[in-house]
């Protein structure tokens, strides 16, 4: 079996007497704490449509002002290649990736919660520094704060919504991260439409308008519960049984927190979780979770597009204002699939949806490229005609992205790692991501530059690659108890020859 997706039934232990109803507990808890997303989905909407203001660039990037103004001859692909402008975007994720590690710490000593308003406090200090910049320095420490931020909210809250969530609904439930992501694009793509027209200081109320994600996520934290999950991690029996029985709508919960208990005693046992994570039995869990399928995330280009769309927009012939409304459209194609994938998710599965997108992205990024390299490039503006195709192909892509590794590049690294290794997993999984989101925000507009319609191929061959990557070693997760996953790699094909019992550290 190639793919590994099936799961003997009979391996499963309590699995079958769990019970739940859908409470408004639940409901409100889930969320309050999905608005994390909001905080990182409004950044990537914002930065993008921030950079591309001639207001902006002229006072801290004129430079790269004049030679917009400029109509270039050797090549109209190069107009933003400036590595300063792309630190502005890129510095937030080396900070994030850097503070992830404290977020574990937090999370598993302090809880879920905890690492979720440390986050939001961090966000809106940022957000107030980028507001009222007035140079190039204090710019890049307000990212840092955003960074830090988000590092602690993409640590926390999809560990969060997992754990909150019953296995049937998990995969649903899990997206309310990647739905208010989305939801935090278009709704920064409307405030950049709005504050362009407003000179010379719009870009500061784009900027500072992050302190309302973050503060909506600080007061509804101070109500939030901890997961069950954790307060049994940290010790506190009684109250993580009353809060499963809370959430789970029901008193008859002694099945899943029999399995509570039992990963919390084995969680206890690991006193080095991050060393733990090399160990044979975490292989399956190291090499798909932490490692390729967060770093596959941003190889598929899709941030690059969200940073940049005005950018690329523009670099292909749009008018400033005409650049951010096609933003506007590409990111409401986003919130439109994440509705898309939550439907679907846990009734096709994980891996229908990557594999069905991989075909889907490779075709729209071909097509992407086909008609730049014939139609653009060197002073010749782009005709209407083909704008229009390629803003088609690129909502195709942003589609195919919305429903499969946007959302499931956070739930399935979130549902993969035992208790003892997931707040140290869940770490490695922000770390890599927001290193190739850092790296790929940093290289994007210099290869555009080099690479022209290139940078496309690139992207539509690293996508077939992580297709393969899926096909061949993901097991479908799909409806199986989070503390039960573990099940899965015993019957596949090549990760049961590395999960044998070894010893904890």
């Amino acid at each position: 079996m190639a793919g590994g997706g099936f799961v003997d039934p009979g391996a499963a232990k309590r699995a079958h007497l769990y019970e739940y109803k859908i409470t408004s507990y639940f409901v409100l808890s889930c969320i309050v704490a999905a608005l994390g997303g909001s905080l990182f989905g409004y950044d990537l909407g914002v930065s993008g449509g921030v950079t591309s203001m001639d207001d902006f660039l002229k006072e801290f990037f004129p430079k790269v002002y004049r030679r917009k103004q400029a109509h270039l001859t050797e090549t109209d692909y190069c107009k933003y290649d400036n590595q300063i402008l792309t630190l502005f975007t890129s510095s937030l994720y080396f900070a994030g990736l850097v503070s992830t590690f404290g977020a574990s710490y937090v999370t598993r000593t302090r809880g879920r919660r905890a690492s979720i308003m440390c986050g939001s406090v961090s966000f809106f200090l940022g957000a107030i520094l980028n507001a009222f910049a007035v140079n190039i320095s204090m710019l890049i420490i307000g990212r840092i704060f955003l960074g830090i931020g988000i590092g602690f909210g993409n640590q926390a809250v999809p560990l969060y919504l997992s754990e909150m969530a019953p296995a049937k609904i998990r995969g649903a439930v899990n997206q309310l991260f990647q739905l208010t992501t989305c939801l935090g694009i278009l709704i920064a793509n409307f405030v950049n439409y709005g504050t362009d027209k407003i000179h010379p200081w719009g870009w500061r109320l784009s900027l500072g308008l992050a302190t309302v994600p973050a503060t909506l996520m600080f007061v509804g934290g101070i109500f939030l519960p901890e997961t069950p999950n954790s307060l049994v991690e940290q010790g506190k029996l009684d109250e993580g049984r009353r809060i499963l029985e809370k959430v789970r709508g029901t008193k008859n919960v002694d099945a899943e927190f029999a399995d509570l208990v039992e990963a919390s005693e084995a969680a206890r046992a690991i006193k080095h979780p991050f060393k733990n994570l090399l160990q044979p039995k975490n292989r399956p869990q190291l090499i798909i979770g932490a490692l390729g399928i967060p770093a596959f995330q941003q190889l598929t280009g899709m941030n690059s597009i969200l940073f940049y769309a005005p950018v690329i927009f523009q670099s292909l012939g749009f008018g400033s204002g005409a650049a951010l409304y096609s933003s506007i459209i590409t990111s409401t194609m986003l919130v439109v699939a994440t509705f898309v994938s939550m439907a679907v998710v846990d009734k096709f599965g994980r891996r229908f949806l990557f594999l069905e997108a991989g075909c889907q992205m490779i075709f729209s990024m071909l097509v992407l490229a086909v008609i730049l390299a014939l139609k653009f490039g060197h002073g010749v503006t782009l005709p209407k005609g083909y704008a229009v195709v390629l803003v088609i192909m690129i909502c195709l892509f942003v589609a195919a992205y919305g429903w499969s590794w946007g959302p499931l590049g956070w739930l399935v690294p979130s549902e993969l790692f035992p208790l003892e290794t997931r707040s140290a997993g869940q770490s490695v999984v922000v770390c890599v991501n927001l290193f190739f989101t850092a790296a790929i925000a940093q290289c994007f507009l210099v290869s555009l530059c080099h690479l022209k319609y290139g940078i496309f191929l690139l992207f539509a061959g690293l996508i077939f690659i992580m297709s393969l990557f899926i096909y061949f070693l993901l097991p479908e997760t799909k409806q199986v108890p989070i503390e039960e996953i573990s099940f899965l790699w015993e019957n596949h094909w090549l990760w049961k020859k590395y999960v044998g019992t070894s010893s904890a550290v």
